[in-house]
């Protein structure tokens, strides 16, 4: 049976679940005897996954029901849920900002002693309490995605093309797809957070490793320290197609899958939707050539889900016994096939050899947080890279973050 939460109605959900969290009790909130818990999480794309596993899980789980609600813009679509006090059993969100405000309102239950996390890498349970600058830990890291160059191989070797490494050697080579009649990118502008992940690679690799040291003395320095990511951003967009600005992420996927471009700057979340508008489509995934020391560059990889239980569930047991049925170790390797992710848990490998330069460089280590995880609520970059991008003012772009963060840092 699909449990997915019509679009339409996911945005309107209550928790009217009537009492009861035991195994047996015949008390909740459908119409069958079953117990229903509500799981709300943001990765769209991973919805026919996630189907699946709710499936198989209810099977082995007789008494309880999932129901699965992802809807558009879920980061808002939870705040204004919160603040009705209409509360998911579990909800899925990144390691950013969006986890730290709904620890600090007290959305999750603490799972800070919970024997749970010994199943997770510790860097990456270290990455949310440096996200709220707690030691306490409100959820289970489950994913973690990367940021790349997504490219089509075809294209590289009708042109002849070699994988850069550096910034220069990457300009050069969008140069050169340019000149023989191809697009090196296909940027999808329409939206704003698809300009993240190309800006948090550069970001992460040219702000300077005492950016978050300073930023934690309340010393903002994204005006003065953004400067090179700001300026690179505007090179990359030179190398697009035509309405870059008019066209969004599904869009994207479509078309670089089709072969109307060369590269394609996403993170690997993306791979997925690719592959299902061209299956055959031989794809590769090179790090982000971020500046011209190869040997200093790093992969952006951060907690790309994970699973909070809400502190006032009523139906917490049966919650957390969706949680860990996910973690265990064929269901989790089963998301991560499928959705191309890498786990944040223990012994879960990701095998695909599309991202196997990826996946070198995180079990070497070289690997840094996403910087927009860092950027506090009330301050959003990617509006105002959705603007640099089109008018090329490096200065006001990082006047109006500068400002902004400024602004946001004073009412703490």
């Amino acid at each position: 049976m699909k449990k997915t939460v019509s679009l339409l109605a996911a945005g309107a959900l209550s928790m009217s679940l009537l009492a009861g969290c035991g195994s047996g009790d015949s008390a909740s909130g459908g119409d069958n005897g079953k117990v229903e818990i509500e799981f709300f999480h943001y990765k769209r794309e991973a919805m026919d996954t996630f189907d699946k596993l709710i499936e198989k899980f209810e099977k082995e789980n007789t008494n309880i029901d999932v129901e699965q609600a992802s809807p558009p813009d879920a980061g808002t679509v939870i705040k204004t849920r919160v603040s009705k006090g209409d509360i998911p059993d579990i909800i899925s969100v990144g390691g950013d900002m969006g986890y730290n405000d709904l620890s600090k309102a007290g959305v999750f239950t603490d799972i800070s002693n919970d024997k749970v996390l010994d199943k997770v890498q510790p860097a990456y349970v270290q990455m949310l309490k440096d996200i709220t600058g707690q030691e306490k830990v409100y959820a289970v890291p489950f994913a973690t995605n990367a940021v790349g160059v997504i490219y089509n191989k075809a294209i590289f070797n009708e042109l002849g093309l070699e994988v850069p490494k550096t910034w220069d050697e990457f300009v050069g080579l969008s140069e050169t797809i340019q000149k023989a009649g191809k697009v090196p990118f296909y940027h999808t502008y329409k939206e704003s957070w698809t300009l993240l992940p190309s800006f948090n690679a550069l970001a992460a690799n040219t702000q300077g490793a005492d950016f978050y040291e300073q930023l934690n003395k309340g010393k903002v320095l994204a005006g003065e320290r953004y400067k090179e990511a700001i300026e690179k951003m505007v090179v990359l967009s030179k190398y697009g197609h035509k309405n870059q600005q008019g066209v969004a992420y599904t869009d994207g996927n479509t078309a670089f899958a089709k072969g109307e471009s060369a590269m394609y700057l996403q993170g690997i979340w993306a791979i997925p939707e690719i592959k299902k508008a061209n299956p055959d489509i031989e794809l590769g995934v090179f790090p982000f050539p971020a500046t011209n020391n190869p040997d200093e560059n790093k992969v952006v990889s951060g907690v790309d889900l994970l699973f909070g239980l809400a502190a006032k569930s009523e139906h917490p047991e049966e919650a957390k016994k969706f949680i860990e049925f996910m973690l265990q170790d064929e269901n989790a390797k089963q998301y991560l096939e499928e959705q191309n992710a890498f786990s944040a848990l223990k012994g879960i490998a990701q095998d695909n050899p599309t991202v196997s330069d990826i996946k070198v460089m995180i079990e070497n280590g070289s690997v840094t947080d996403f910087p927009d995880h860092y950027i506090p609520t009330g301050v959003y970059p990617d509006k105002t890279l959705q603007t640099l991008v089109q008018d090329k003012d490096v200065d006001a772009a990082l006047e109006k973050i500068q400002k902004d963060w400024e602004k946001v840092q004073s009412r703490k």
